[in-house]
């Protein structure tokens, strides 16, 4: 025997589902991915059909060797009578899951300051992220740490000591090696893990070919290769990627000698050396590292009467390392046609410090706000107040590893199996977490010559300078520890998968039930072992087939289990008696496909409902997240998202959203307030558009607006007393792209750019209405009138960029 297999597209390039792919003696369908595979005779020349209800069905004869895999990508187009019907079908298919697939095209022309699938995702109703430098985003009223990323299957990590979005440097995602992205914010099904908010769940391609690519700009570089075999049984992709951030960070209003290097390098390896088994390996090394030696700074701020200028000399230096290596094994073996089993292995290891000696002396000053004079805008006297110390000597070494198997059964009758599908799904996981921690991290502020005593402290005086102080001098704030923690966890799923017809309907049901049970253990950390339960279900209905919209509902009990940050509470100190927070999701969705102006539009709306208890309590500041490491909150979230996308422009894809958000904590029962996360509303556009007389022209726009946070009051601020919000976070970055392959099928073959799949060149504009974000504040007082100032620390301004793209 002999196999072929690969993925079906349209036109479009996009994937096809529910072709039928068929020889005299086998058939089979394609998944939501396109994906097809199929069993034929050895050394026999076999006819296989692939045809579709609405698309031209594609024939190709084939001859293969005995346990020989070909990869076969075909392209069904429509009937010129159907061109309309067909883009509506495959590009507005109802999701019965419940899940936004992204197109890898769009993430990879999107305009933005970071890139990568995370930028996206930050365009949708339910998902918000207030620093562009980050990859960092919340959904629908969780934290940063709530969200599951996978790629090929396999959990991925992000990095423990990251506090701003400038140090982060690249995604782990490489959008040049993705085949396949889909997102869920909520009510996603047991066989993902336990997290409460969302799923991102990343495919990485199989190449069928030589290719390669290249991208190149002032903000760094990428450079990709897809290698093949020649017997088919290897194939291999594997990318590249340098960032440097100096272009935006130089862009704000601290001078700065900034020397950042962000790099890595990934490849994606597959081994098929029969038709039953297919072996795979995923790796990744990158190194990122952030010099920042800050000079001076100068931030207006205060009202038109009464402007104010904080001047601030810096003396020291920030030097960050993160090194991270990440290897993956997976194997699928294809016992029969309807039994398939996974295995999987993988290793993770960070290796990171922070380390900082920054003194920072402060000066308020008058601003010249006489409209007519020369010096308008500028500093006309100051006054010095005051000065603050930053001290960091902060390590941390991370191991985990994680063995896992998977099956999968198709329990489908026979003879009913075209208008029924039954699959049972089940894994098993072991995760071992291996955590050595150091934190020496203190800060001293002094106001005119006196240090200014910690707010937390019951020391004997506060009317200095007037009154003598003979008390203790202790740092502002002072955290020291050393930590080795090793958390076992096992975990597993079963899940059933139905789907059916009756009548003119179609019908989709998903059952399923999560066990996870850990224990902490460590140096001087008497061992806690607990367990949770997690039954999850979906229900989805499609009323008529006439009309493209689906209903669905879901929910269930979501836990997630401490991982090591959510353990240290803000002294340092780990607290294994820590419980999973623990959120009843409701998800009430519709999507709706139809037609305007001859083009396919959809329309997705879900409301939601998360009931939170045994809530883990945290301080956001910027990317960084500081939990108190114990159950001591109750919480709810419920809001509204609606995104409509389609071909505004014929032949592009664009969208609208809206999402609002309401989410509240109740701490020790001293009452509901709004949680770090409580953005309510928020606006995204993403728009593709080319010029009609020149449609080698492209243009992308990126809009974002959310309303402010609740924050940037001090870390050791009471949340009660402080309930201000920062400002509302608007961006616009724009992207233009002359395309030099748009006529390749009229040029010659021997012309040069025939040779190219895609070649373009662009230019950005990040921020293109220059708008102040401010993401925390910078909080200094004035010794004299003993008031305290709230100086916002704005993000990026206006950024120009040029770039270079090519693909083979």
């Amino acid at each position: 025997m002999a196999r072929i297999q690969g993925i079906v597209l349209d036109e479009n390039a996009k994937p096809v589902e529910y072709v039928n792919v068929k020889t005299a003696t086998t058939a089979t369908v394609t998944d939501k991915n396109g994906y097809y595979i199929l069993s034929i005779p050895a050394d026999t020349e076999v006819t296989i059909e692939f045809s579709h209800t609405t698309l031209r069905k594609a024939v190709v004869k084939v001859q293969l060797k005995a346990n020989e895999s070909f990869e076969f990508n075909p392209e069904l187009k429509a009937h010129e009578e159907q061109l309309a019907t067909v883009v509506i079908s495959t590009k507005t298919q109802a999701r019965l899951e419940g899940i936004v697939s992204i197109d890898p095209k769009t993430i990879r022309l999107n305009p933005s300051a970071n890139g990568g699938v995370e930028s996206i995702l930050k365009s949708f109703g339910g998902v918000s992220g207030s620093d562009e430098l980050s990859t960092s985003y919340s959904a629908r009223g969780g934290n940063y740490d709530e969200n599951l990323v996978y790629v090929n299957e396999i959990e991925v990590y992000r990095p423990f000591l990251v506090r701003s979005g400038q140090q982060e440097g690249l995604s782990f995602t490489n959008t040049d090696l993705v085949s396949n992205v889909d997102f869920s914010a909520g009510g996603f099904q047991a066989k993902y893990g336990d997290k409460l908010s969302s799923v991102l769940d990343i495919t990485y391609r199989i190449p069928s070919k030589f290719g390669a690519s290249l991208d190149a700009s002032l903000l760094g570089g990428a450079a990709s290769v897809d290698l093949v075999s020649k017997d088919r049984k290897w194939t291999a992709v594997t990318g590249f990627r340098f960032r440097d951030n100096s272009l935006f960070v130089n862009s704000k209003e601290t001078e700065t000698n900034y020397r950042p290097s962000f790099v890595d390098v990934q490849t994606y390896v597959t081994f098929t050396p029969s038709i039953k088994w297919q072996w795979s390996f995923l790796g990744n090394i990158s190194q990122n590292k952030y010099d920042y030696t800050p000079l001076t700074r100068q931030t207006n701020f205060g009202t038109i009467d009464d402007p104010i200028a904080l001047q601030i000399f810096y003396e020291g230096q920030e030097k960050d390392r993160y090194e991270t290596v990440f290897g993956a094994f997976k194997s699928e073996f294809h016992a029969t046609d309807r039994f398939t089993l996974k295995f999987i292995g993988s290793a993770y290891h960070t290796v990171e410090q922070e380390y900082f000696d920054i003194l920072a002396q402060y000066r308020l000053g008058e601003v010249d706000s006489n409209i007519g004079s020369e010096d308008f805008g500028d500093v006309k006297f100051t006054e010095g107040i005051g000065s603050q110390f930053n001290h960091a000597r902060n390590d941390l070494d991370a191991l985990i590893v994680n063995a896992e198997i998977k099956g999968i059964h198709d329990i489908s009758s026979k003879m009913k199996e075209e208008r029924e599908k039954n699959l049972i799904e089940w894994g098993i996981k072991y995760t071992k977490e291996d955590i050595r921690d150091r934190v020496v991290e203190w800060e001293v502020i002094d106001s005119a010559g006196f240090s200014i005593n910690p707010p937390r402290v019951d020391l004997p005086n506060n009317q200095q300078p007037y009154i003598p102080y003979t008390g203790p001098l202790v740092p502002y704030q002072n955290v020291r520890a050393t930590n080795y923690v090793t958390i076992d966890r096992l975990s597993g799923y079963a899940q059933w998968n139905r789907k059916t017809e009756i009548g003119n309907s179609d019908f989709a049901f998903t059952a399923g039930v999560r066990m996870h049970q850990w224990q902490v253990s460590g140096d001087g950390i008497d061992s806690k072992s607990q367990s949770v339960i997690s039954p999850r279900v979906q229900f989805a209905v499609k009323p008529n087939r006439d009309k493209d919209m689906v209903f669905r509902l879901s929910g269930g009990l979501y836990h997630q289990p401490p991982f090591y940050r959510e353990l240290r509470d803000a002294d340092g100190v780990v607290n294994p008696n820590v419980k999973a927070q623990q959120a009843v999701h409701i998800v009430a969705g519709h999507e709706y496909s139809f037609t305007m102006w001859n083009k396919p539009f959809k329309l997705v709306s879900e409301a939601y409902y998360k009931s939170l208890t045994d809530v883990n309590p945290f301080t956001l500041e910027n990317v960084r997240i500081r939990y108190a490491a114990n159950n001591d909150a109750k919480a709810f979230a419920q809001g509204f998202d609606m995104r409509l996308n389609g071909e505004f422009v014929k032949g592009t894809e664009s969208w609208l959203s809206f999402g609002y958000l309401k989410t509240e904590e109740n701490i020790n029962d001293r009452g509901y307030i709004a949680r770090p996360t409580d953005q309510r509303l928020k606006f995204g556009i993403l728009f593709q558009d080319y010029m009609e007389k020149l449609p080698n022209m492209k243009l992308y726009l990126n809009l974002v607006y959310n309303t402010g946070l609740p924050g940037g009051s001090p870390a050791y601020a009471d949340p009660y007393v402080y309930q201000n919000r920062l400002r509302d976070y608007r961006r616009a970055d724009v992207g233009f792209s002359y395309v030099l392959t748009e006529n390749n099928d009229k040029r010659a073959e021997g012309h040069w750019l025939k040779r190219f799949k895609d070649m373009s060149i662009g230019f950005e504009i990040f921020n293109l209405f220059d708008n102040q974000n401010a993401i925390t504040n910078t909080w200094v007082r004035d010794v004299y009138t003993k008031a305290q100032y709230a100086v916002p620390n704005y993000l990026t301004s206006r950024v120009f960029n040029v770039k270079f793209s090519a693909r083979l």
